[in-house]
C-alpha cells in the first residue's frame, strides 16, 4: 500500500537563514504562492518572534495561503508562542512549531538545563500552545546526537501534552543513512506513542547526506519530510525538496510512498528562488541543475536519441521543463501571443504585470534577433518581483578607456523630478555605482556583483546581480536586465536601493 508523505517546506524560515538568501515581504509572498501552487503540505513562513519583518511575513502569508498549513517556529517560551499565534491566527490551518534542544552538548552549553528540566519546559510549552490551536509540532533540536532513551521520554511526554507532529532533526547533518534508519526504528520501539502522531525528519546536509538520510527516515516509517527548494539553508543547507520528491516519484516501486507535490512546478520554483536570492544552483545539481538533462558523451547521445530511458530515469517534462528553446516570439508579436507564452511557461500574472512585462519584452525584441523562453522568464521574474520605484533610471553617459579615468553621468527620476550626478571610478561600473550613491545620499557598501548572459549569442541579455549593505550591515539584492551590460548593472544597483528604501519604510 502506498503511503502519503507530507512535505514541510522551510525555504522561508530555515532556508532564508542561509547567508545571502534573505527575502523581502513581496518576495516571500511570491515564493509562498508558488509553494501553494506546488501543493506542499506545510509552509513554515518564518520565526515570528525574531523581528517585526518576520512577524509581518508570517502574518501576511498566513492570511493569503488557503491550500496549505502555515507554520511559525517558536522556542519553548510563552512569548515566542504568543507571537507565533498572533501572526498565525488568520490562517486557514495554523501550526505552532515548538523547538528545544535535547542533545547533551546543547542542554549543557546552550540551555544550561538538566534533562528533566528540558522535558518539563517542553511539556509546558506544548500545553501552552494547545490553548491557541490543535495543530502543534514539537521538535527536538540536535536529536540525532541525543540519548535515545531521553528522546523516548520527551516525545512520550509532549505527545501526551498535545503534540500532533513530532520532528526528529539531524540538525548538524551528523548521521548516516543506515544509522538514521536504525535510530528511528529503535526510537519507535522505545516510544510506542510515536505511532499515534505524524513523525517528521529534518535533515541538514553537512556531510552531503541530507536527502539520503530523509529517504532512510521514510523507510523507517516517517511520514513528514522537512526540506527546502534548492536545498538552501544554514551551513551546507537542508535536504533539497525537489530531490526528495522526485526520488519518491521515480522509485515508487522501492519506497511505496508518494507526495501530493505537483512535480511539473519544481523547475519553476527552483528558478524563482534563484531569481529572488541570486544564489544559483550548481550546473550538475540533481533534478534542477542546468546539466541535469544534458548529454555530451557520444555514447549517451546515441542512446538517448534511440530511446530516452537509456540515460534518463525521468523526463524533463515531469519537473516542468517545457520543450526546447525554439524562437516563437519576436518584435512583431502581440499581447495575446505573449500572454499565451507566459501561460505555457507556467506563469499567472495580473493585467498590470502583463503590460509591464510586455513593454520590457518589446524593448528586448527590438534589440535582440532572437527572443528565447529564458529571456522571457528573466523578464517575468524581474517585473513580477519589483518593489515600488523610488528612483528610476532616466539616462546615463559613460566615458571609459584604458588611458582615461572612467566617468559616469547618471540622471534618475525621483518624485517626478530629475536628479543628475557625475562621478569618477575605477572602471565604468565603479563610476556608475558611485554616481548612484551620490544621488541617494547614502554610504553604501557593495558586497557582491555578478554578471551573466541569460542566453547564448552576441545579443544575449545581460543579467546583473548586486548585493549592497547599509550602515547596519543589512544586505539587499537587486537585479537588472538589458542587452547593455552597463545598463543592466546600473538598473540592478538602483533596484537594490529601491528595495532597501521599501523595506525601511515598510518597517517604519
Amino acid at each position: 500500500m502506498t503511503r502519503m508523505i507530507r512535505i514541510f517546506d522551510t525555504t522561508l524560515r530555515d532556508g532564508e537563514q542561509s547567508p545571502g538568501c534573505s527575502m523581502n515581504l513581496k518576495e516571500k509572498i511570491e515564493m509562498a504562492k508558488q509553494l501553494e501552487k506546488m501543493k506542499v503540505d506545510i509552509i513554515e513562513a518564518g520565526f515570528a518572534i525574531t523581528s517585526p519583518g518576520d512577524f509581518e511575513s508570517v502574518q501576511t502569508i498566513s492570511s493569503i495561503i488557503k491550500d496549505c498549513t502555515v507554520a511559525s517556529l517558536s522556542r519553548a517560551a510563552e512569548k515566542d508562542i504568543d507571537a507565533s499565534w498572533e501572526a498565525l491566527k488568520k490562517a486557514v490551518d495554523p501550526r505552532i512549531h515548538i523547538v528545544i534542544a535535547t542533545s547533551p552538548i546543547h542542554m549543557q552549553y546552550k540551555l544550561n538545563l538538566e534533562p528533566d528540566a528540558v522535558i518539563e519546559k517542553a511539556v509546558a510549552s506544548v500545553k501552552y500552545a494547545k490553548k491557541y490551536c490543535s495543530n502543534i509540532e514539537f521538535s527536538a533540536e540536535d536529536a540525532t546526537r541525543s540519548d535515545l532513551e531521553f528522546m523516548a521520554r520527551i516525545f512520550d511526554a509532549t505527545i501526551q501534552a498535545g503534540a500532533t507532529t513530532v520532528n526528529i532533526p539531524d540538525t548538524v547533518g551528523y548521521t548516516t543513512p543506515e544509522e538514521h534508519y536504525e535510530f528511528f526504528m529503535k526510537l519507535r520501539e522505545l516510544c510506542p506513542r510515536l505511532d499515534d502522531v505524524t513523525i517528521s525528519a529534518h535533515c541538514h546536509n553537512d556531510l552531503g547526506l541530507g536527502v539520503a538520510n530523509s529517504l532512510a527516515a521514510i523507510r523507517a516509517g516517517v511520514n513528514q519530510i522537512e526540506c527546502t527548494i534548492n536545498g538552501i539553508g544554514e551551513r551546507a543547507g537542508n535536504a533539497a525538496m525537489e530531490e526528495v520528491v522526485m526520488a519518491l516519484h521515480t522509485r515508487k516501486d522501492l519506497f511505496q510512498a508518494e507526495t501530493r507535490v505537483v512535480t511539473t512546478e519544481l523547475m519553476r520554483a527552483s528558478k524563482l528562488l534563484t531569481r529572488i536570492t541570486g544564489v544559483k544552483v550548481q550546473p550538475n545539481k540533481a533534478i534542477v541543475g542546468e546539466n541535469a538533462f544534458s548529454h555530451e558523451s557520444g555514447i549517451h547521445q546515441d542512446g538517448v536519441l534511440k530511446h530516452k530511458q537509456t540515460y534518463e530515469i525521468m523526463t524533463p517534462e515531469s519537473i516542468g521543463i517545457v520543450g526546447n528553446n525554439n524562437i516563437v516570439l519576436g518584435k512583431h508579436s502581440g499581447r495575446h501571443a505573449f500572454r499565451n507564452k507566459i501561460r505555457e511557461l507556467g506563469y499567472e500574472i495580473s493585467d498590470e504585470q502583463l503590460e509591464q512585462a510586455f513593454a520590457k519584452f518589446k524593448v528586448v525584441a527590438d534589440k535582440k534577433k532572437s527572443v528565447y523562453d529564458r529571456d522571457i522568464e528573466a523578464i517575468l521574474a524581474k517585473e513580477t518581483l519589483q518593489v515600488p520605484k523610488t528612483y528610476t533610471l532616466e539616462s546615463f553617459v559613460i566615458n571609459s578607456g584604458n588611458s582615461i579615468t572612467s566617468t559616469a553621468v547618471l540622471k534618475v527620476i525621483k518624485d517626478g523630478k530629475a536628479i543628475e550626478k557625475v562621478s569618477r571610478g575605477d572602471g565604468p561600473i565603479d563610476a556608475a555605482f558611485k554616481a548612484i550613491e551620490k544621488i541617494v545620499g547614502m554610504d553604501l557598501k557593495l558586497d557582491d556583483y555578478q554578471l551573466q548572459s541569460v542566453t547564448e549569442g552576441m545579443d544575449a541579455l545581460g543579467d546583473a546581480l548586486v548585493k549592497i549593505s547599509d550602515e547596519n550591515g543589512e544586505i539587499y539584492g537587486g537585479r537588472g536586465l538589458s542587452t547593455d551590460v552597463i545598463e543592466a548593472s546600473i538598473q540592478a544597483y538602483i533596484n537594490a536601493v529601491n528595495k532597501m528604501i521599501y523595506d525601511k519604510e515598510h518597517r517604519a
